[in-house]
């Protein structure tokens, strides 16, 4: 795999940037159980108007070193349709509604609907859209001190084509996601990647940010996942350098590895490619047939999926895995633990339509688990 290179015109815009309102912190440390290194710096205490949040922000302990999450944030267009379009053709379709998403802030939401304090780093527009995400995730109880709204861009958006057996395709519109970013990311940001408890990244931001943040991290000893949706396109070498966790789902493994992944043992093989580059643990999403853990030198460790009563919307169910698996791993659970847990949270994400607003509260993750 080669270095994704990016223009200088697309990554950087020296605009004006504005910040959202902050949110609550205390002091942290890392969970012991984790092994890293523990390096910590306490941040700034802030506070939002609870009556604005559907779910109260999840106040941050020593014990509770934060999820925070560096990445996308979209408006996502859902059209429900039969099935897709043929080339030149035009077809109606049954509904149609605008919703909060992108992969980043899918994520946040997640942490904070499982009730793990969570902060989410990113950007939007100065538009409706911009707007629309920032309620969703507030309402979620996701901090929001690191998000930052730019006047040159529009807020990201996706066009998601849902089809009657609950499968989606995407159309992903950069905005604000892509432009507009600083050189060199503030030292608050760097700060609050520094004591995070992990660090999640996507694709659907400038490879040159994750690099910066990937980067703070490791130097304070903070693991780092990064799912490998967004951006169809090489991942550099340095890149993953800094990262602890690889999270594709089967056929981004396939693309990003150049070889086939249509059984265990191909993606077995697939694995053995990242584990040459440097990424030791790489975390295998396998939609119906569940997930997998291969950390290198071990035999992988098997998630079976944990079947939903009705699948209606499958948008989202990548994200609400790893950021549970995120979440239990920061927790201190066991890998085993972690999986299941993940699983759980995504069988109940799939039946819900829409991407942030699926997202499970940790008790109905409790109470499935506990019903198997």
């Amino acid at each position: 795999m080669r270095a994704i290179a990016f223009s200088p015109s697309q990554q950087w815009d020296s605009k004006i940037q504005t910040r959202l309102p902050n949110s609550s912190h205390t002091p942290i440390h890392t969970n012991p159980n984790l092994q890293f290194k523990t390096t910590r710096h306490p941040l700034p205490c802030f506070s939002l108007d609870s009556s604005k949040s559907q779910t109260p922000l999840t106040p941050i302990t020593p014990t509770t070193p934060p999820l925070v999450v560096v990445g996308s944030a979209n408006a996502d267009i859902y059209v429900e349709i039969e099935r897709l379009p043929k080339e030149g053709e035009t077809i109606s379709a049954k509904t149609g509604q605008t919703l909060a998403g992108g992969k980043g802030a899918n994520q946040a939401a997640c942490g904070g609907k499982l009730a793990y304090p969570t902060y989410f780093v990113g950007q939007v527009g100065q538009d409706a859209h911009g707007k629309l995400v920032t309620e969703a995730l507030r309402g979620r109880g996701v901090h929001l001190d690191h998000l930052t709204s730019v006047a040159a861009a529009p807020t990201g958006h996706a066009v998601v084509m849902l089809q009657s057996d609950g499968q989606n395709s995407i159309i992903i519109v950069g905005g604000a996601n892509m432009r507009c970013w600083p050189e060199r990311l503030s030292d608050e940001d760097l700060r609050v990647v520094r004591s995070a408890g992990i660090v999640l990244l996507q694709r659907e931001i400038p490879e040159v940010v994750n690099i910066q943040v990937a980067k703070a991290a490791k130097s304070a000893g903070v693991p780092v996942i990064l799912d490998a949706g967004g951006m169809d396109t090489p991942i550099s070498q340095e890149l993953l350098n800094y990262v602890d966790i690889f999270s594709p789902n089967e056929s981004e493994l396939g693309r990003l590895t150049g070889m086939p992944t249509e059984s265990f043992e191909q993606i077995s093989n697939a694995v053995v490619k990242c584990h040459k580059m440097g990424v030791k643990q790489v975390l295998v999403k396998l939609g119906d047939k569940g997930s997998a853990l291969f950390v290198e030198g071990d035999e992988p460790i098997k998630q079976p999926v944990i079947s939903a009563a009705k699948v209606l919307d499958t948008t989202g169910a990548g994200d609400t895995f790893t950021a549970s698996f995120a979440v239990a791993f920061v927790e201190g659970k066991s890998i085993k633990e972690c999986l299941r847990f993940a699983a759980a949270a995504a069988s109940l994400c799939v039946q819900v339509k829409g991407a942030i607003p699926s997202m499970p509260e940790r008790k109905s993750v409790l109470n499935l688990l506990q019903s198997l």
